[in-house]
């Protein structure tokens, strides 16, 4: 009797491994140094995860190809990616979903004092771009540039891709004459005196897309809907409440400026302009198609490099949890 009331009284002391899998638990990889992080430091600094019943644990990686490892292998439950990727995964069996972040595109900046007043002018010229050959802001442009100026851009310009902080440093010493980049850089940029030529997000209006649908978001597996459905739909109510708070609350702001790096106050309020204006919603069926028209665009000029061979635009992609649905961030 005395054995099987010590067995009894382990037992109950052992951790209840069905409680320790809570279903409200979450676990999202981020870049280090990405916008993402301001959100989500103010969601929980604010108490918004815990209000929405929701464990939730950031865990920073160092690039983009690091947070689609970690959510391939299982290490994350969530990462923020583009949907064009997403829908490629997608054609290949996987079973990932998308919730739009921010529908924030970059822009093409000149160097201080630049005399380029067109997009002709960087003919000849050098301009650096953020990413690679099949970056989305570099196909809109190309695009852009075809259709509405008879040229390819790709062929009348020198173009260098590398890291945006570096294209941000080769611009400011004058080593190329254009830069097309990310809207954190782009602000940055234009905060120090750099000159807009044109936004990405204008460029796709051009195209005939009637709203930019917002590239990036989070991604997730659908099982993960069925597995844990209370942490999915927590999170995104704490997300709700969270782009409530910073699109009203200058203080707030001020408590995540350290975490931004923005050396001058024009760098701070460009930084925190450009996140309110590219803070997004989930996918309306409008936002759909201008989607699809924009994938059309994007595959047009990116091809199976981009999208994958005999890949098309699938609606699926897109989920919408339920507290968008009802109109307003729900919390427990």
């Amino acid at each position: 009797m005395a054995l099987i009331s010590g067995l009894l009284a382990w037992l109950a002391a052992v951790p209840n491994f069905a409680a320790v899998a809570e279903p409200n638990t979450l676990k999202v990889g981020v870049l280090k140094f990405g916008t993402v992080n301001w959100q989500l430091e103010s969601l929980q600094f604010n108490g918004f995860d815990k209000a929405a019943g929701l464990d939730l644990e950031v865990l920073a990686l160092a690039s983009k190809n690091g947070t689609s490892v970690a959510l391939q292998a299982g290490d994350v439950d969530m990462i923020v990616s583009d949907w064009i990727w997403v829908n490629r995964q997608r054609a290949s069996g996987e079973d990932f979903v998308f919730v739009p972040y921010s529908t924030a595109l970059g822009a093409l900046v000149l160097g201080e004092g630049s005399s380029i007043s067109d997009l002709a002018g960087l003919k000849g010229k050098k301009i650096g771009i953020a990413g690679g050959p099949v970056d989305k802001n570099w196909l809109v442009l190309r695009a852009w540039s075809q259709k509405l100026h008879g040229f390819d851009i790709a062929d009348s310009a020198e173009a260098v891709f590398a890291a945006p902080p570096l294209l941000n440093e080769q611009l400011r010493s004058g080593r190329i004459d254009a830069v097309l980049t990310f809207w954190p850089y782009a602000a940055r940029l234009e905060a120090a005196g750099a000159k807009r030529l044109h936004s990405v997000g204008d460029l796709v209006t051009d195209l005939g897309v009637f709203k930019p649908a917002a590239l990036v978001g989070y991604v997730f597996r659908e099982r993960l809907l069925q597995d844990r459905p209370g942490a999915v739909e927590g999170f995104f109510s704490a997300v709700a409440a969270t782009n409530a708070l910073l699109e009203k609350s200058d203080g707030e702001w001020e408590r995540l400026r350290p975490a931004m790096r923005a050396r001058t106050d024009a760098s701070f309020e460009a930084l925190k302009k450009g996140f309110r204006a590219g803070a997004a919603s989930p996918f309306t069926p409008s936002d759909q198609k201008d989607a699809a028209a924009l994938f059309e665009i994007l595959s047009a000029t990116g091809g199976e490099k981009l999208v994958g061979r005999g890949v098309s635009f699938d609606p699926t992609t897109f989920w919408t949890p339920k507290a968008a649905e009802a109109g307003a961030p729900k919390t427990q």
